[in-house]
């Protein structure tokens, strides 16, 4: 996707820079990259290490970092000065319109929760994740945000993915599939036939997606459904099954291509094809996971990206800010019914790491 054109009036994303594998001084150099092709970006995390900032970066000293902890909800209520808090408090009061969270997803959903509030009529924020498969992108949900969930949550989580296919991929009418160990109508837990029960009810009465039924994990990159439903626990173990076994079989035909001299040539002739494939499957150049379900965008990045990852991590969420996602999926989910009538204590949602 092309980037916007910089604008002094376009949106500012806030930056949690702590909890980053390679140091706040990574996600920093990454928001140098995103300020350089027209974001604007606030950080927040130990100044001192954080360097001069770049054109179009505001720096707030947050050294207090509460992104490994065991009990984010806690966390958040006890630490007010901490970088997340701070990011997710700059994005509430409307001085930043979309928050990037470089630490754990425990700790952003538990500050996004406490502080942005949630979208009124959502149950459960999710974490949603365009896939970069062979014809066209695949919306894996929840990939992190929810380890315990129940059918309801589930079906919202269609509608979320479904919307967001739409309106933002440009899916005319989704197909949505539901994670299962078969594709059976009777395959699944009870939780898992309890929800396609009510997909399959909820599909047939609307326009708003194309219910196949379950998926098994194989069908994930195969390209029959365009969003695949699941829990957090278990789309979090599914995502980064497909991220290992990406990179190793890349790193096996690496070793392949350099093991002899006819692999080499072989290697050579190859090369384009293969950097290409290479860069469309990095995980990095995808810039994380959309936060789905507050009243602003949140994107979550893998805490062991590297500058690049992160420079594009702030691009998708100033993009997201920019085009409205959080307003145009809510509409979605407005028009198909899809929303809770009545708002829900944030007291109840999983603030647990995954």
């Amino acid at each position: 996707m092309q980037d916007p054109p910089a604008s002094a009036d376009g949106p500012v994303v806030a930056v949690d820079c702590n909890g980053a594998d390679l140091g706040p001084g990574e996600v920093a150099a990454g928001a140098a990259l995103a300020a350089a092709r027209g974001a604007r970006v606030i950080l927040f995390g130990p100044a001192g290490e954080l360097g001069d900032p770049a054109s179009g970066v505001e720096i707030v000293d947050a050294p207090v970092s509460i992104a490994k902890s065991a009990d984010p909800a806690s966390a958040v209520r006890a630490n007010p000065d901490a970088s997340i808090v701070q990011a997710a408090r700059a994005v509430a009061s409307g001085r930043a319109q979309a928050l990037v969270c470089a630490g754990g997803t425990g700790a952003a959903l538990a500050a996004g929760l406490f502080n942005i509030k949630r979208t009124r009529g959502i149950y459960r924020p999710a974490l949603a994740l365009p896939l970069p498969v062979p014809g066209g992108p695949v919306t894996l949900l929840d990939v992190g945000a929810n380890a315990v969930v129940r059918r309801e949550h589930l079906v919202q989580f269609a509608f979320m993915g479904a919307a967001l296919s739409s309106t933002v991929l440009g899916v005319a009418r989704p197909r949505v599939g539901l994670l299962s160990n078969g594709e059976e109508q009777g395959r699944g837990s009870p939780l898992v036939l309890e929800a396609h029960a009510e997909l399959l009810e909820r599909a047939g009465s609307g326009d708003a997606f194309e219910f196949v039924g379950n998926v098994e994990g194989g069908d994930v990159t195969s390209g029959i459904a365009d969003v695949v439903v699941t829990d957090g626990f278990t789309g979090n173990i599914a995502l980064k099954l497909m991220e290992g076994v990406s990179q190793t079989i890349l790193g096996a035909v690496r070793n392949a291509a350099t093991s002899s001299t006819r692999g080499k040539l072989g290697g050579l002739l190859l090369r384009g094809a293969l950097g290409g494939f290479r860069a469309e499957i990095d995980p990095e150049l995808q810039g994380g996971a959309y936060l789905l379900g507050l009243r602003r965008l949140g994107v979550v990045p893998h805490g062991r990206f590297s500058r690049t990852g992160f420079a594009e991590a702030i691009m998708r969420a100033e993009r997201g800010a920019r085009e409205d996602i959080v307003g145009r999926t809510e509409r979605a989910l407005a028009e198909a019914g899809a929303l809770r009538e009545a708002p829900v204590s944030a007291a109840g949602a999983s603030l647990r790491e995954t």
